[in-house]
């Protein structure tokens, strides 16, 4: 098993970093600071990313994809909002069901499909079993429910040959394995691929999945990010120093970009982690592919 050890880059800390994507077109890298409500934008120079631009997204934003038409889609408050390239945020979709404030829910992770779908997770604010859903917003402009039943619907991620998905819902502690239709975009058959509920080090958090089919998960709690191969053994650790909470990872070319979270850290436990809510990156000698962007005509959406 190979062990990496990450560093962090200067980019400047987040609250609850989360998210991060590699935005071909922009040719930038994409996060998200979920509780600020925050979308972050950052070159990568090298082995370090350096921060561009931030656009306030929403009272919470979850995740960000690229959008083929321009700017970006977000998962913001309880429904998909648009962020245009200059910064400005239009909520298009709510979703019914979602919502209601502190005691409701929010959306909290997704991303696109290689047929430009757009796909996003909720959680309860609570945390409560069961409170969670994944969506799915097709290039028509429909919006379906793919699965409900979920309690953090969290890191979703395509093998290369688009016949698999993962799904990772940290409330259960499991990483789950979907047949998949790209033709459809719906998801058949669930197995268990990973289930830490016995793990010590934390639970899985956001993933991306590596141009050899392999998952890199974020393990929060665990100050790591694991490489498990599609069978779901163990391949590589990338230990992230002096962090606790490690959220979600992204591919640009070889180089990995890990985001990291304060949230939930009292105050002693947050002192004695300073780089908390940084990314950090970490070379790794495999390459992914930038994130896939949403194809559908963002103006009708803001009919829904």
């Amino acid at each position: 098993m190979i062990r990496l050890q990450a560093q962090p880059a200067s980019a400047a800390p987040a609250e609850h970093g989360e998210g991060p994507i590699w935005d071909a077109a922009a040719a930038e890298l994409v996060w998200v600071d979920i509780t600020a409500g925050l979308v972050r934008r950052g070159r990568v120079d090298g082995d370090d990313v350096v921060d561009v631009a931030e656009h306030r997204g929403g009272e919470t934003v979850g995740f960000a994809v690229p959008a083929a038409a321009g700017g970006w889609l977000l998962g913001a408050d309880a429904g998909v909002t648009r962020l245009t390239a200059e910064g400005e945020a239009h909520a298009l979709i709510q979703l019914t069901g979602e919502g209601g404030g502190a005691t409701g829910t929010r959306m909290n992770d997704g991303a696109c499909d290689r047929a430009g779908r757009f796909f996003g997770g909720t959680m309860a604010f609570d945390e409560r079993p069961g409170a969670g859903s994944l969506y799915r917003l097709d290039t028509d402009g429909t919006v379906s429910t793919v699965l409900d039943g979920l309690t953090i619907s969290n890191g979703l991620g395509w093998a290369p040959d688009d016949r698999t998905v993962y799904l990772s819902d940290s409330g259960a502690a499991t990483v789950w394995a979907f047949d998949y239709d790209l033709d459809t975009g719906t998801f058949g058959e669930r197995r268990v691929l990973l289930d830490l509920s016995d793990d010590p080090d934390g639970v899985a958090d956001g993933l991306v999945v590596d141009d050899e089919g392999c998952l890199w998960t974020a393990l929060w709690g665990g100050g790591q990010v694991r490489r498990w191969s599609p069978t779901g053994e163990l391949l590589a650790v990338v230990e992230v120093p002096g962090v606790e909470n490690t959220t979600s990872c992204a591919l640009v070319g070889d180089l990995l970009v890990i985001s990291t979270s304060v949230h939930g850290l009292d105050e002693e436990a947050a002192a004695a982690q300073p780089d908390a809510g940084r990314l950090f990156t970490v070379r790794t000698g495999v390459t992914g592919s930038p994130a896939h962007p949403y194809r559908g005509p963002l103006g009708a959406l803001a009919q829904v």
